[in-house]
């Protein structure tokens, strides 16, 4: 078995007593650290007292629910991947759970097969599973005014320093490595959020709307869009 699996500590929050055993035994067996909550309210303390690579989050809990500990999460860390368990499949829901800064959301009823995918994409992706793309990991950009550090996830100038988030950080090196030309929605959305459809693109304009703010102190620096199809990080000087 694959020993970075097993460092591997997931948080997983559900409040279904019977759920909960199945998708802890299964996970366990395929070699993660578990640790499990049955309320919100006790899986944000069990976040604070503990390190974690990876959030399970049930969104429907008694106390507190998963919005909102996600929503208390990412106050204070935007690294740790969080994942959303519904039996809701509205659109809103959707669309909110990616605005709270989930990096997947899965409907139930689902396989323990397709959340073993999932999880070990969202690792991939977060870097706590090597991969080949580690390689580009380490680079640093100008952008204008701005300094891009995409290995510590930090945006300075020479008066202001800003910490992205991860998804801002990817979102904003894949802009770099494509400086003033195309970078197609699709693209972004299979680099960033592994998939794509229109849920992830309402996230994903959310983020660039972001990025747009950041670097909106150099004129000579803009995000622009084009013909629906993607974006431009133009930089004129």
């Amino acid at each position: 078995m694959n020993s970075d699996i097993k460092k591997t500590n997931i948080l997983f929050v559900e409040d279904d007593p019977n759920l909960s055993m199945i998708l802890k035994d299964y996970l366990e067996i395929i070699g993660y650290n578990v640790d499990h909550a049955m309320d919100g309210v006790k899986g944000i303390a069990l976040y604070k007292k503990n390190s974690y690579d990876l959030v399970i989050l049930d969104v429907m809990m008694p106390k507190k629910d998963g919005f909102t500990a996600a929503k208390e999460i990412r106050t204070s860390d935007q690294i740790t991947p969080i994942i959303f368990l519904t039996a809701k499949n509205l659109k809103e829901d959707r669309i909110k759970g990616f605005e709270y800064g989930c990096d997947d959301y899965i409907t139930k009823p689902f396989s323990t097969e397709e959340l073993s995918l999932r999880i070990k994409a969202i690792l991939k992706r977060s870097a706590l599973i090597p991969s080949k793309t580690n390689d580009e990991v380490n680079q640093i950009y100008e952008i204008g005014k701005f300094t891009f550090d995409s290995a510590n996830l930090i945006l300075k100038s020479y008066d202001s320093e800003r910490v992205l988030t991860r998804k801002e950080s990817g979102l904003l090196k894949l802009l770099c490595i494509h400086k003033n030309n195309l970078l197609t929605r699709e693209v972004a959305m299979e680099a960033i959020w592994g998939e794509n459809d229109y849920f992830i693109g309402r996230s994903m304009d959310v983020f660039i709307a972001k990025l747009r703010k950041y670097l909106k102190p150099d004129p000579d620096v803009k995000i622009s869009n084009v013909h629906g199809i993607g974006f431009k990080l133009q930089v004129n000087n």
